[in-house]
C-alpha cells in the first residue's frame, strides 16, 4: 500500500480588505498603501505650485512639501508597487505600477489636475477609469 500522500493544507486566505475612511476605493492594502502616497505627492504639487508658482520636477525637489519625507521621495520601489513621476510642459505624470496587475493591484495614473486613474487590465492612462 502506498503511504498517504495528503494534499498539503490550502494557505489560509488573506482577510478581505478593511476600508481605511468612508468612500475608500482600495480594494486591497496594497492599494490602500499606493493611493495614499499618491495623495501625498499630489497635494506636495499643489503646495509646491502655490508657493514657486510652477510644479517640482522632481520627487526628491518635492520632499519636505507637505507631508512628503525624503525617505519617500528617494525611493521608487512602494510595497507592490514601482512610482514613476515624469515631467511634461508646464505639469508632470505620477504613476504607480503594480509588481502585478489584477483586481487587488490596480495600476494607477494621475496628471496635475490631481484626479487619479486607476485600471485592473493594463497600465492606467488618462482614459483610465477615475479612482473614486
Amino acid at each position: 500500500m502506498p503511504p498517504d500522500t495528503a494534499a498539503p493544507a490550502p494557505a489560509p486566505a488573506s482577510p478581505p480588505y478593511q476600508p481605511k475612511f468612508a468612500g475608500d476605493p482600495a480594494r486591497s492594502e496594497s492599494e490602500a498603501q499606493a493611493l495614499g502616497y499618491m495623495r501625498v505627492v499630489l497635494r506636495a504639487q499643489k503646495e509646491y505650485k502655490k508657493r514657486h508658482d510652477k510644479f517640482a520636477e522632481s520627487l526628491p525637489a518635492l520632499a519636505g512639501t507637505g507631508s512628503l519625507t525624503k525617505r519617500m521621495a528617494r525611493s521608487t520601489e512602494r510595497g507592490d508597487y514601482t512610482v514613476s513621476f515624469k515631467t511634461q510642459k508646464d505639469g508632470f505624470i505620477l504613476t504607480m505600477t503594480p509588481k502585478q496587475v489584477d483586481t487587488l493591484h490596480r495600476s494607477f495614473y494621475a496628471e496635475d489636475d490631481g484626479i487619479i486613474h486607476g485600471d485592473d487590465q493594463k497600465a492606467a492612462d488618462a482614459n483610465s477609469p477615475r479612482v473614486k
